[in-house]
């Protein structure tokens, strides 16, 4: 037996909000979108590098609120990206923490919270 990746799936609640967020803010793709007929809820996997997503308009497929950390090399790359892009709704500070990560957390229009995170290397 192999595991072999672990896909996160948020609720969402509105598209356009969705799009912003995710695509123009955060600078993933859409890899697919589905839904079962024209008016019902959207549920789609978006992605950046290998890293992939899954967003659900359904009612039960999870909770809204939920908490995820995603680690990842280039953390101050990546901050320096999000504060450039001048989001209205998100100016995410860096944190240095006591466990050795450096830490950008961003909640999307629906309460998720999305925790990016790089451990760095003690000075020998």
């Amino acid at each position: 037996m192999k595991f072999k990746e672990i896909i996160p799936i948020l609720r969402i609640f509105d598209v356009i909000k969705t799009r912003e967020f995710y695509l123009d803010y955060l600078g993933f793709k859409v890899d697919w979108e589905h839904r079962f007929e024209a008016n019902s809820p959207l549920y789609m996997q978006i992605s950046k590098n290998d890293l992939k997503l899954h967003l659900s308009e359904h009612y039960g497929d999870c909770s809204p609120g939920a908490a995820i950390r995603i680690e990842l090399e280039g953390i101050n790359e990546y901050h320096k990206e999000l504060i450039e892009k001048k989001y209205n709704f998100s100016r995410p500070g860096l944190e240095s923490t006591p466990w050795g990560s450096e830490e950008c957390c961003v909640i999307d229009p629906f309460g998720n919270r999305i925790i990016f995170y790089e451990y760095k290397e003690e000075d020998q």
